[in-house]
């Protein structure tokens, strides 16, 4: 059995994980043995070998916030899975690994005619759009809604789900060759970032109130967003990919009344009931059964290569995730 894991951050994230040989023990009453089918990296995971993440656990440490797997062997008592049933393994379970050892409650069952790619990046991306879209203002179909960072996985989330909503989107990116992408992705209206962006948002929209802009970069971006919104509207802060803190000026924040606020998934995991966790991760397979959710993988590696997906990872300006599949 293999696992990846790391015992101190550094500035260059495959410089400081580690492959490593691992035994389990037999599964005690209540938990299963886990053999992953496939595993996510996402930004956090960088983030959290840089030590950049907003919160960082103790060293040593494993690696892998996402994935799925198929139950290997279960422990005594364990009815409500089957040997082979594909799961969706739990967030933060280390799952940059071959094998895991979990408590059966905290598995969800996922439907085998899904793509088994898609379910891997199930966990972090489409449920943190789901939540963000819930933690603005209320919108309605036809309103408007605008985000950074467009050409991300959860941009690509975002611009679905909003889409099933009946909501109108107004994506932006930061380079002309990234505009493709997005549409792919569903989106009726990209934009690259840059002068005159109030103006050419107001065309698009007519004038219609803009109330809400989801901010994944932070730093000079937030201000941008602001720029864009109508009076008294809110930009929603859910990542720092500028690596800068988030920016408002007294203008919008005073004279316009633009509130900033931030949300972190990490706090719906910690306060949410298992009943509801099961039931969004239910919602999300479900929309990708019926292909109404896709997100694009960009390449994926062999955990054996562990060190050389990650540094795809870090070198940016990809179509999409990579993943590791053991």
């Amino acid at each position: 059995m293999l696992r990846v894991e790391y015992s101190e951050r550094g500035p260059v994230p495959q410089d400081v994980i580690e492959l490593v040989e691992f035994e389990l023990s037999a599964p005690a009453a209540g938990e299963v043995i886990v053999k992953v089918v496939a595993a996510t990296i996402n930004p956090s995971d960088l983030l959290l070998l840089t030590g950049k993440y907003g919160q960082l656990p103790p060293l040593p440490a494993r690696c892998g916030n996402e994935g799925i797997g198929r139950v290997e062997t279960l422990g005594v008592g364990v009815t409500a899975l089957a040997v082979g049933q594909l799961v969706l393994l739990p967030v933060g379970s280390g799952s940059w690994a071959s094998h895991l050892l979990l408590k059966a409650e905290d598995l969800v069952s996922l439907p085998e005619e899904a793509d088994h790619q898609q379910l891997a990046m199930l966990a972090v991306n489409p449920v943190s759009a789901a939540l963000l879209l819930d933690q603005g203002p209320e919108l309605q179909a036809g309103d408007w809604l605008i985000q950074n960072a467009a050409n991300s996985a959860i941009g690509a989330c975002i611009i679905q789900l909003a889409k099933a909503r009946g909501l109108n989107t107004i994506n932006l990116v930061r380079r002309e060759s990234a505009v493709a992408e997005v549409r792919a992705a569903g989106a009726e209206h990209v934009l690259v970032d840059g002068d005159n962006l109030p103006e050419r948002v107001r065309e698009i929209t007519s004038g219609a109130p803009l109330r809400f802009a989801l901010d994944a970069l932070a730093g000079a971006a937030s201000e941008q967003l602001a720029n864009c919104l109508s009076d008294g509207g809110l930009v929603l802060n859910h990542g720092m990919m500028s690596g800068e803190n988030c920016q408002l000026s007294p203008r919008n924040l005073a004279f316009r009344q633009i509130s900033l606020r931030g949300y972190w998934v990490g706090s719906w995991f910690a306060s949410s009931t298992r009943e509801a966790r099961q039931q969004l991760f239910g919602q999300l397979a479900a929309a990708i059964v019926k292909g109404e959710l896709h997100m694009p993988v960009a390449s994926t590696y062999p955990l054996a290569q562990v060190k050389e997906a990650v540094a795809a990872a870090v070198a940016g300006e990809r179509s999409g995730k990579i993943l590791l599949i053991p």
